[in-house]
């Protein structure tokens, strides 16, 4: 399923940690094991545990299932909720670029969710690096921008003005539904 780091002793609440399009790097056990010196029990989830070739970055993020990553993401979120370092506290689920795709994604159709953060995750498959006439919908069934009407818990979504896959009008639609919804959410947006 990942790389799992909690504190040494207690209870702790959980987040559950989704990659970029690159898999589970150093870099993402690094941040599992400074979310668990924070006080966490923290789960680097391993999208690619069972298939790993990836060639073109924007076509192996088309190819992905988004029913079956979020059906990774609940058993995650479920793992950690049974987790006695957990004890039955609250998950939240933190992921960048197309991880961020998928927190956002989690925080509308995941159960047992207390937060979202979304860094720098793409919004929308109708342009950019995930469009493409060929985009299967059962593969992509719903965009992003969309599926923020269900959001079931508090989302932070963090952005850069300048990020070429993320068109600032996509993050001013988003921080607008966000807005008009009821749940109390933020996106913030930074330099860069």
């Amino acid at each position: 399923m990942g790389f799992l780091a909690s504190p040494d002793t207690g209870t702790h609440p959980g987040v559950v940690i989704i990659h970029d399009v690159w898999g589970l790097s150093d870099l993402y056990r690094e941040f599992a094991r400074r979310f668990a010196q924070a006080g966490f029990a923290a789960l680097a989830l391993d999208l690619y545990r069972r298939e790993v070739k990836i060639a073109n970055a924007g076509e192996w993020m088309r190819g992905l299932s988004d029913p079956a990553v979020l059906e990774d993401v609940q058993a995650a979120i479920d793992f950690l909720h049974a987790d006695p370092a957990v004890g039955g506290r609250r998950v939240g689920v933190v992921g960048f670029c197309i991880g961020g795709t998928y927190a956002l994604l989690a925080a509308c159709a995941c159960k047992g969710l207390a937060a979202g953060v979304s860094f720098y995750g793409i919004l929308s498959y109708q342009h950019g690096i995930l469009s493409s006439p060929d985009l299967d919908p059962s593969k992509k069934p719903r965009d992003p921008l969309h599926a923020v009407t269900d959001l079931r818990c508090p989302l932070l979504g963090i952005f850069g003005d300048q990020d070429e896959f993320i068109p600032v009008e996509d993050v001013k639609q988003l921080e607008g539904s966000l807005a008009r919804g009821p749940v109390a959410s933020e996106v913030r947006v930074y330099p860069g």
